[in-house]
């Protein structure tokens, strides 16, 4: 029902910044809640951000946060990402998914669904 397509990795040295983005189609972008994940090499998804339908509240996992920042705009069907003070650590495959279960402040991969093809983020020590 709807595609995402994750744009904006690259590789980047420590300290530096990239603003990922998430372009949607389909009609009902705008219901649904949005999270950011991301996946390194041999180690599980693992939560980043989410943002509710409007906007008005996002959350962050603790590695994150002050670091990154989730955005959206719904006229134009996409979400973002702003990655500040990047570390090495940070480096894995990033995605953006739909939230279609669970509670509100969920960051559980479970409760997300169409998953996009991900972006590759790789930082520089």
């Amino acid at each position: 029902q709807v595609q995402l397509v994750e744009a904006g990795g690259g590789l980047v040295q420590a300290g530096g910044s990239l603003r990922l983005s998430c372009a949607a189609s389909g009609r009902t972008f705008s219901s649904y809640n949005m999270g950011w994940f991301r996946q390194a090499p041999g180690k599980e998804r693992e939560f980043v951000a989410g943002i509710m339908r409007s906007g008005d509240n996002t959350y962050y996992a603790d590695s994150v946060k002050g670091r990154f920042t989730i955005s959206r705009d719904n006229a134009k069907n996409t979400v973002y990402l702003q990655m500040n003070s990047l570390k090495p650590e940070d480096t894995a495959v990033y995605y953006c998914a739909l939230k279609y279960g669970g509670s509100g402040y969920s960051g559980d991969p479970a409760d997300f669904g169409s998953w996009g093809q991900g972006t590759q983020v790789t930082v520089s020590s």
